[in-house]
Formats: structure tokens, C-alpha cells, sequence
């Protein structure tokens, strides 16, 4: 079986995702704190998928958005620094290596959190490893933004999310927010 779970149901192969009905979610959605499972295959729902997402992504908008945010336990996200369509990636199956750079501490937001601000210390360059739509392995490195967004990204695969890396003061001026996500769902 190719994954355990799909938004609380098992997954199915021969049952197609209904791409019209993919949204982003909420924390705190319990897909959110799951480790997302390997995607053993690239198919054409694993392209639609993609394909949604990116839309999704360039919707709401951002720079980057995982496969569990949208409900789905899977090890990939998209990412686009610059918003031109043009640098929409995918990345199935990645992985970070090669911190280096010193870090450094910025603001983040989060698709799964909205209106929630959190400043997070990464390492400021990164090399990721992944799998691309046509099933090729390819390494990329990148640094400040692009590195960033890799971080952000591959936490949502492990069931890490920034509320996580808060401060007592970010907890303090986000209490609020988050309060509101728990009660809405």
C-alpha cells in the first residue's frame, strides 16, 4: 500500500482524488502533525495533485505549500520564490543536506495558519534532493528565500509547523490566533 492514510481514510489507488475538492487546511487539522509517507510512484494523480497544489499555492498566495496541508500525508511540496509561473518546482521525496551559511532568524507565515507570525532561526543555505514530475532525481542548492521556503516546506512532511519554533513571545502575541484555529474546527 502505498500510503497508510488519506485524510483519515486508507488509501486507495484505484480511487481518484477529487482535485476540485482539494483546499488548503487549517491547524489543527490532524494531517498537520503526521510523517508524511514516501511517494513510491510518479502517476498522473501524483501530476494533478501538483498541478492543484501549485494553483492552490499561487491562490492563496504564497511561496510554497505541502502535500499535508492539503489533506494529503505525502512526501512532496511546491515551492515558488518569485511567483512567476516559470519557477513553480515540485519536489517529491526530498531531502535537506549541507547546512551551511551560519543561520539566521526572519518572520514566517504559514498557508495551515493564517494571520500567525512567527520568527524562525534556519540555516541561511541548503542543498535538497528530490524527485521531479517525470520521476528524475535531481539536486538543487540554494540559499536566503529558496532555502527558507525548502525548510518551511520539509517541516509539513515530518508534522512540524512554525507554532512549534515560537518563542515566549511569539507564543504571547500569537495566543490569540491560535485560539480561534483550535475553536474553529
Amino acid at each position: 500500500m502505498l500510503f497508510a492514510a488519506l485524510d483519515r481514510r486508507a488509501y486507495d489507488p484505484g480511487m481518484a482524488i477529487d482535485l476540485e475538492q482539494l483546499a488548503i487546511v487549517h491547524y489543527p487539522h490532524d494531517v498537520l502533525r503526521q510523517m508524511a509517507a514516501p511517494i513510491a510512484e510518479v502517476t498522473d494523480e501524483i501530476k494533478s495533485v501538483a498541478a492543484k497544489m501549485i494553483e492552490l499555492m499561487h491562490q492563496a498566495p504564497g511561496v510554497g505549500l505541502a502535500a499535508p496541508q492539503v489533506g494529503l500525508p505525502w512526501r512532496m511540496f511546491v515551492a515558488n520564490p518569485t511567483g512567476e509561473a516559470g519557477d513553480d518546482r515540485v519536489y517529491i521525496n526530498p531531502q535537506l543536506s549541507g547546512a551551511a551559511g551560519g543561520s539566521a532568524a526572519r518572520d514566517e507565515g504559514c498557508l495551515s495558519l493564517p494571520g500567525i507570525t512567527v520568527e524562525v532561526t534556519r540555516p541561511t543555505e541548503i542543498t535538497i534532493r528530490a524527485i521531479n514530475l517525470e520521476g528524475e532525481a535531481f539536486e538543487d542548492s540554494g540559499d536566503d528565500l529558496i532555502a527558507r521556503i525548502w525548510q518551511h516546506e520539509y517541516d509539513h512532511l515530518d508534522g512540524v509547523l512554525i507554532i512549534d519554533k515560537m518563542s515566549p513571545m511569539d507564543r504571547m502575541a500569537n495566543r490569540r490566533a491560535i485560539k480561534e484555529l483550535e475553536e474553529a474546527k
